[in-house]
């Protein structure tokens, strides 16, 4: 890299977020949804820019990040239609230009995306999980694994917010029918030919290259538990009663009973989940990482893995299941998850300046 030039960055790093013109023309730190983050780049002694991208204006962002050391990323898979293929591009350009950009679109693909759970099946956070790679094997295949008992659930490998994730049961007497509920907020249960959800399915082999079924977890009314990561430590935990993939009541799926309860939001060292926590820290994700060949310094500054609750052991102990790794928008955060997230930004930047500097 260029040393003079890096030399005039003072530690810069910039914040990116999806917007529109007029988003882009009036965000600042102070009225970024980001304020927080902001707030403890600052206290590290890092000047951090907010910087909002849409394909419209996609060569002004890349002019501002090759001017700044690091690029914190927050844009979800899809987004009112839009996904990230475009941005990918551009972000891996960014990088190859010098600036460290986290998540990186290449760590995604590996940890970021419902394959994951696939991958690391065979780690404690595992299930009985299959992976489809083309539309042919998904139709040969699942048929005969739904009819086995038990419902399945159905994901996209690249989503967000419920999309491309079904819940699916066989219906009794029904040869030719199933149940599905889609976990996208509003959903209602439907009674379709397998054959209908078959080629509903059958467009995420475009934009994800597959799908893949796992078994339902019967504890979902318990809640989902995210255990938010800054690197490769915990750095707090947000528990939340969902409503994905359960049936509404009778009232509807607006009904208030039917919404999804406040994620409680609980720092890195609560009681409750510090077997969880020694898990995460001690076992499962150096384990992902040897894994996906991911290194420490390649983990994203922040990334979350949501688990649901697992049948308990034989002592009566709680289980956790993987159900998904957000690495591409993780927000919102625990009051304790800021912080972390200027630590592990101040050793990247000292990292980067170290082999700017040939030291």
């Amino acid at each position: 890299m260029d040393t003079e030039r890096h030399s005039s960055l003072q530690n810069a790093v910039a914040v990116l977020s999806r917007g529109d013109a007029a988003a882009r023309r009036d965000v600042t730190a102070q009225n970024s949804r980001f304020v927080r983050v902001f707030e403890a780049l600052a206290a590290a002694g890092i000047e951090a820019r907010p910087v909002i991208y849409d394909e419209t204006f996609a060569d002004a962002v890349r002019d501002q990040l090759r001017a700044v050391d690091g690029v914190l990323v927050w844009v979800d898979p899809i987004h009112q239609g839009k996904t990230r293929a475009e941005l990918d591009v551009l972000l891996r350009d960014v990088s190859a230009q010098g600036p460290w950009v986290s998540a990186h679109p290449d760590v995604i693909l590996k940890m970021g995306v419902k394959e994951v759970l696939y991958r690391t099946r065979h780690l404690g956070w595992g299930a009985d999980t299959h992976r489809y790679d083309t539309a042919a094997s998904f139709r040969a295949e699942f048929p005969s694994r739904l009819r086995a008992g038990a419902p399945r659930v159905l994901k996209q490998n690249r989503g967000n917010g419920g999309q491309g994730v079904w819940k699916v049961e066989a219906l009794p007497n029904e040869a030719t029918k199933v149940r599905v509920l889609h976990a996208q907020r509003g959903s209602m249960p439907e009674d379709m030919p397998l054959e209908a959800l078959i080629a509903r399915c059958e467009p995420y082999f475009g934009w994800g290259g597959c799908i893949i079924d796992q078994a339902f977890q019967p504890r979902l009314p318990d809640g989902m538990i995210r255990c938010y990561m800054s690197g490769s430590e915990v750095a707090g935990f947000g528990h939340q009663l969902i409503k994905a993939l359960i049936p509404p009541p009778p009232e509807g799926p607006d009904a208030p009973e039917a919404q999804p309860g406040p994620r409680i939001m609980h720092g890195p060292d609560a009681p409750q989940f510090q077997a969880l926590r020694r898990s995460m820290e001690d076992e499962w994700t150096p384990r992902m990482m040897d894994t996906l060949d991911i290194d420490e310094s390649s983990l994203p500054v922040i990334w979350d893995a949501d688990f649901l609750y697992g049948p308990r052991d034989a002592a009566g102990a709680d289980t956790y299941v993987l159900c998904e790794i957000n690495a591409s928008s993780c927000f919102a955060l625990p009051e304790e998850a800021p912080a972390a997230i200027a630590r592990i930004v101040k050793q990247r930047l000292l990292r980067t300046q170290r082999a700017a500097s040939g030291t």
